[in-house]
């Protein structure tokens, strides 16, 4: 879908002996990126919770992942990370695992009523960290900018789609 606007000469944004790593978007994105996970784990930190956790924990809440497997693959990590991850989660009170009544090798994850709790909290938190960054934005700039981001998005996706068709 994204392949179809591209044009058949690509604009070069970006050359070799002229390029300067901190005047990249991805560097810039990369950097923004590091420094929202830095506030809001600061913002995390009287609830205990850190990036690591609340991602899971707010994938388990929207039902984005059932079992850990699914849990793992949703929050790109592997099943090992994902387990011990789970471990700290269970020890904390916010995860329960429970094993499927169906399929015995299947377990199955919930959260707790604490766990419940701390997800509901986690919106307002991201809310407030990314309201600060986007300060001095109008409306229009904010929409415009998740506008050109979802199409770098859908240019990178596209470009895995293709790297993935070649092998």
């Amino acid at each position: 879908m994204a392949t179809r606007n591209r044009p058949s000469c690509p604009t070069v944004f970006y050359r070799p002996d002229q390029y300067d790593p901190k005047d990249s978007a991805a560097y810039m994105m990369r950097r923004i990126i590091t420094l929202v996970a830095a506030e809001v784990d600061k913002a995390f930190e009287p609830q205990g919770l850190t990036s690591a956790q609340w991602v899971p924990l707010f994938k388990l809440y929207h039902g984005d992942a059932r079992t850990v497997a699914e849990l793992a693959r949703e929050s790109q990590l592997d099943t090992g990370a994902m387990t011990r991850l789970l471990d700290r989660l269970e020890a904390k009170g916010l995860v329960t695992r429970v094993r499927s009544s169906e399929d015995r090798r299947v377990v199955n994850l919930e959260l707790t009523k604490e766990g419940r709790e701390a997800a509901q909290e986690i919106p307002q938190v991201l809310c407030k960290v990314q309201n600060a960054f986007l300060q001095g934005l109008s409306v229009e700039e904010w929409q415009q900018l998740k506008d050109l981001l979802r199409r770098i998005l859908d240019n990178g996706l596209a470009l895995q789609g293709e790297s993935q068709g070649k092998e």
